[in-house]
This record gives structure tokens, C-alpha cells and sequence, in this order.
């Protein structure tokens, strides 16, 4: 039992991080790719694209976000009586 709550709460935590890291991760890489073809050598460059891109995830899948995170939490709640045992 204990294997499976931590099962599911790493696989949330998965569902709901992975777009933005995954977005994050995306404009790194274009970005890296536009200061190796241009020789900028900027390191402070990446971050308010990073910072744009996480905000504009996460303000359209909030809802999908705040979905996944209440069924979660339903589900431990509505299983805390099995597990109290």
C-alpha cells in the first residue's frame, strides 16, 4: 500500500511539473542552439524566455493542473480509512 501511494503521488507530481520542466526545457534548447549559430555567449539570455514559457503552461493547463491535484487528494482522503488499518 505504501509502495502505491508513493507510486501515484511521484506520478502526479510527474503530471503536473512535467509540461512546464518540459516547456522550460524546449525554449532551453532552442535558445542554446541561437547562441552556438550567433556566438552569443550570454548566460542570462535563456532565462525571461524559460520564465515566459512556464508562466504561459501553466496559465493554460491550470485548470488540468488544479483537476489532477484534486483527484489526488480525494483519493488519499477517501482512502485514509483503509490505510489508517
Amino acid at each position: 500500500m505504501v509502495m502505491t501511494i508513493g507510486s501515484d503521488a511521484i506520478r502526479t507530481a510527474f503530471y503536473v511539473a512535467g509540461p512546464m520542466l518540459a516547456a522550460a526545457m524546449l525554449i532551453g534548447i532552442v535558445i542554446s542552439v541561437l547562441q552556438a549559430i550567433t556566438q552569443i555567449n550570454e548566460a542570462t539570455l535563456t532565462f525571461i524566455p524559460k520564465m515566459v514559457a512556464v508562466v504561459v503552461v501553466l496559465a493554460v493547463l491550470a485548470p488540468w493542473m488544479l483537476q489532477v491535484l484534486q483527484q489526488f487528494t480525494a483519493d488519499m482522503i477517501g482512502n485514509a480509512g483503509e490505510m489508517v488499518r
